[in-house]
């Protein structure tokens, strides 16, 4: 299931949250920007409202009863790549990875402001609909690592590669500029969007995850290189 607006339409946002006060709060701050929204006050909930309304991207707070938010974006993931951003209560670095490890996109720390998290959602829901390479740029073969532009997939001895979203955008904007080396800046402003050039955090830890996908020996890359002090390129 792909998820992308449609020229001229509002985005179709899906908030998943137990808070019915901030449910509210969140509705109409994002209504008045613009947005339609859903809504659903549990993670079972979440899944039948993304099935049946198929959003643009989907809010989703990690504390939930019954099905919480690691297991709701686990189950999103193996139906959709639909953007997600998280909500959490704590601001902890191993909450941080294990959802960019789901494949969250974005993750927002309660308390957040309303203008916040609109931009957020502003920003995430440009990154999915800017287009990447077009479809007629011929498969790139790199060693033993294929990556198709045209079907968004990458295959490593032949066997398609489970990129999340926003590695697969990572790797496909090093390999557009194959070779050359591309700083923390270009990178985030290219694969996130220009609200995130002060977030280097999110380079490094994306460069590991692509790593552990990717490469033979993540601590001795063969293709994801690190340019000490500038950035990291994809190794011709």
């Amino acid at each position: 299931m792909n998820h992308h607006a449609n020229a001229g339409k509002p985005a179709n946002i899906l908030v998943v949250d137990d808070d019915a006060n901030l449910l509210r709060l969140l509705r109409e701050s994002l209504e008045g920007a613009g947005y339609q929204v859903m809504d659903a006050g549990n993670g079972l909930d979440g899944i039948k409202q993304l099935y049946a309304g198929r959003p643009d991207l989907v809010v989703l707070d990690v504390m939930m009863p019954r099905m919480d938010g690691w297991e709701t974006l686990a189950r999103i993931r193996e139906m959709s790549d639909v953007p997600v951003i998280m909500l959490t209560a704590r601001d902890d670095e191993a909450d941080r990875l294990r959802g960019f490890e789901l494949g969250a996109d974005d993750y927002v720390t309660k308390p957040f402001s309303l203008a916040e998290l609109t931009a957020r959602a502003r920003a995430v829901l440009a990154r999915a609909a800017r287009p990447h390479s077009s479809g007629t740029t011929p498969p790139l073969v790199v060693g033993d690592l294929v990556i198709d532009f045209s079907s968004r997939r990458v295959l490593k001895h032949a066997e398609p590669l489970p990129l999340t979203p926003t590695e697969y955008r990572l790797l496909s904007t090093l390999a557009e500029h194959i070779g050359r080396t591309l700083s923390h800046e270009q990178l985030l402003e290219r694969v996130w969007g220009p609200e995130y050039v002060d977030e280097p955090g999110y380079i490094k830890r994306y460069i590991w995850y692509l790593r552990q996908k990717v490469e033979d020996d993540p601590a001795n890359p063969r293709y994801v290189e690190t340019v000490r002090g500038f950035g990291y390129r994809l190794a011709k």
